[in-house]
C-alpha cells in the first residue's frame, strides 16, 4: 500500500469513527454556544441533498427565553390534550409536560426545523414526501455538524403533533411547516452506548 493510499485509509476510518460516535444528548451544561458556531452548523446542514435541489428547509433559531416558553406551552398544551384523549393517567401527563418544558429551558440552543411548503414542483403526494425526506436529510446533517463542533443534540418530533400551534407560537410564516425540533448544547455527561440491531437482519444483498 502506498503512503497516499495509507493516508486515505486512515482518513476513511477516522470519518467512519466520527459518524458512529454521534449520540442523542438530552442533558446539557449551562455553557452558552457562540453565534458563529450556530451559524456554521446551520450552513453546513444546508449542504444536505434535496429533491430537485429545491432546498425546502427553513430554520427558526429560538434563542429568546420567552419565545421558548411560548413554544413549550404550545407544544405541551397539544400534548396534554392528546394524552388525555387516549386515557393516559394525569400523573404521567404532568410528568411528561414538566420534562418537556425543562428540556426547552435547559438547552442552550433550540432550532425548529421546518419545510417550506412552496418549495415543491407539483402539489402531488410523492413530491410532498420527497420534500419531507429532504428536510429529514438536512436534520441529520445538522446533528452531524453539531457533533463536529463538539456539541450534543437531540431530534425531537413534538412539533409534528402541533404544527399550527408551534408556528403560531413563534409567529412563523404560514408557508413554514414544522417538521422537527433540535435541542443542542455541550453534553453534561458521556452519552450511553448505542444498541444496534444485527446488520444481517437489516440488509438484503440481491
Amino acid at each position: 500500500m502506498s503512503i497516499k493510499e495509507s493516508d486515505r485509509t486512515i482518513a476513511s476510518v477516522d470519518i467512519h469513527n466520527f459518524l458512529r460516535a454521534r449520540r442523542s444528548v438530552r442533558r446539557f451544561k449551562t455553557d452558552s454556544i457562540p453565534v458563529p458556531v450556530i451559524e456554521r452548523i446551520i450552513e453546513t446542514s444546508t449542504f444536505a441533498p434535496s429533491a430537485h435541489n429545491l432546498q425546502p428547509w427553513r430554520f427558526a433559531v429560538v434563542a429568546d427565553l420567552s419565545a421558548r416558553i411560548r413554544l413549550g406551552k404550545a407544544l405541551t398544551t397539544k400534548m396534554r390534550a392528546d394524552m388525555t384523549a387516549t386515557g393516559v393517567p394525569q400523573s404521567e401527563i404532568e410528568m411528561r409536560v414538566e420534562r418537556s418544558m425543562r428540556r426547552l429551558d435547559e438547552a442552550p440552543v433550540v432550532i425548529l426545523l421546518c419545510r417550506d411548503v412552496t418549495a415543491i414542483r407539483k402539489d402531488e403526494p410523492e413530491e410532498v414526501t420527497m420534500a419531507i425526506q429532504s428536510v429529514a436529510a438536512c436534520g441529520l446533517q445538522l446533528l452531524l455538524a453539531a457533533h463536529a463542533e463538539g456539541l450534543g443534540g437531540n431530534w425531537i418530533c413534538w412539533p409534528l403533533y402541533a404544527q399550527e400551534a408551534a408556528r403560531e407560537a413563534l409567529d412563523l410564516p404560514n408557508t413554514w411547516e414544522p417538521q422537527g425540533m433540535f435541542i443542542l448544547g455541550y453534553a453534561e455527561a458521556e452519552p450511553r452506548e448505542k444498541n444496534l440491531k444485527e446488520l444481517e437482519s437489516l440488509s438484503l444483498w440481491i
